[in-house]
């Protein structure tokens, strides 16, 4: 099996004896992002005031149609950036005159989000209405509550961040979709360049927001949004980079960009987006696609599976076994002991994760069969 850890070596060398199987979590990052991050401080020394015309020019739009490019998005004037997911959430729901907001999503969804609608909820501003992402078919539970069109904004996650288990039928959602109501939203942290995903078919219905965190493996400060066309035209949470010079409006009156600049905010740090540019770029030159990368992680996930099996992991429930199909970037491991099972880890310098009772060991492209054998062996001390 090939080894690309050449293209990690900055963040491998800084820690060289850290085994991290997080690459859900905190991916670690290339050395491109580096250089990319380089480039960011370089262009703020050498154009000052002026540096944002590349950023709003050649970066912005570099960053667009990588987006576009992985989500087979006809559009790359649909995707917009922000510091983070939880900016685009809340611009989405202050675009929709009910109140109280009437939000439908699964009971799986991630922790900003359901922090958030528990707040919406305690302060009276919106309902929540619930489908167990435990069903058989959580989108087909939604589909058929979204048809009755009580709900002003459906949120769904592509893959489900606990249990790693993939949704798919996106399609059923969206046809129920529309400028009016209501609005669908899918998460895709959990799915963004970790599965083959395709939007092109319901990009004029649905809104996909993920980020660079994770599997783009760009870091902080990366989140996007597309956003379709003629859907939540003015977010009345907005700040000066989404004016826009609309030559109908009134004196005095607020303009919003004709594209998905409508959900900017303000003043931003670009790095991010220079980082996210510089790896994508790199993947391009290596050749390096989301199915290449998935196809590396699955090797090295069946070699997990088949070695941790004699190990005390392997008395724990796995909830995302592969069955076929697109498959989550870790393996979720259920059991009472998970959060002994993680500190134990950590002191052994091996990095997984643990949400509940839930162990989660997470496989990117920065490991290899090496890392498969040290990791059953230190699993073998638990």
């Amino acid at each position: 099996m090939t080894s690309y850890k050449h293209l990690f070596q900055r963040a491998l060398a800084a820690a060289p004896e850290r085994l991290h199987m997080a690459a859900h979590s905190h991916h670690l990052w290339p050395d491109a992002s580096w250089l990319g991050h380089q480039a960011a401080w370089d262009d703020a020394a050498r154009l000052a005031d002026k540096k944002w015309s590349r950023v709003m020019g050649e970066i912005w739009q570099g960053a667009q149609h990588h987006v576009a490019r992985e989500l087979k998005l006809p559009d790359p004037e649909t995707v917009v950036f922000a510091g983070n997911t939880h900016d685009f959430l809340v611009r989405i729901a202050s675009a929709i005159d009910a109140r109280p907001l009437r939000i439908l999503a699964t009971d799986g969804e991630f922790h900003s989000f359901r922090r958030q609608a528990a707040a919406w909820v305690e302060a009276g501003q919106a309902t929540l209405d619930l489908v167990p992402a435990t069903g058989h078919d959580p989108v087909a539970a939604l589909a058929e509550r979204m048809a009755q069109r009580r709900h002003d904004l459906v949120v769904v996650s592509q893959v489900l961040f606990g249990s790693g288990r993939v949704l798919s039928g996106f399609d059923r959602l969206a046809i129920h979709a529309a400028p009016e109501g209501p609005w669908l939203l899918i998460d895709g942290y959990h799915g963004f360049m970790a599965t083959d995903t395709d939007l092109e078919s319901i990009a004029d219905r649905a809104f996909y927001t993920a980020g660079g965190y994770k599997y783009a493996m760009s870091g902080e400060g990366v989140g996007f949004l597309h956003a379709p066309p003629g859907f939540a035209t003015r977010p009345v949470q907005t700040g000066w980079y989404a004016e826009f010079d609309d030559l109908s409006l009134p004196p005095g009156g607020i303009g919003y960009a004709p594209d998905a600049r409508r959900f900017l905010g303000g003043t931003f740090d670009p790095s991010g987006l220079y980082r996210f540019v510089a790896v994508r770029d790199m993947l391009v030159r290596e050749r390096l696609d989301t199915a290449a990368i998935s196809r590396h992680v699955a090797g090295l996930r069946d070699l997990l599976i088949a070695g941790i099996e004699n190990t005390a992991l392997g008395h724990a429930e796995l909830l995302n076994p592969p069955i076929g199909g697109p498959q989550a970037r870790f393996l979720a491991l259920r059991s009472p002991h998970a959060g002994k099972w993680q500190g134990r880890l950590l002191e052994r310098d091996v990095v997984t994760d643990v949400r509940g009772d839930v162990l989660r060991i997470g496989l990117g492209l920065y490991h290899d069969e090496r890392d498969v054998a040290r990791f059953v062996e230190e699993a073998g001390w638990l």
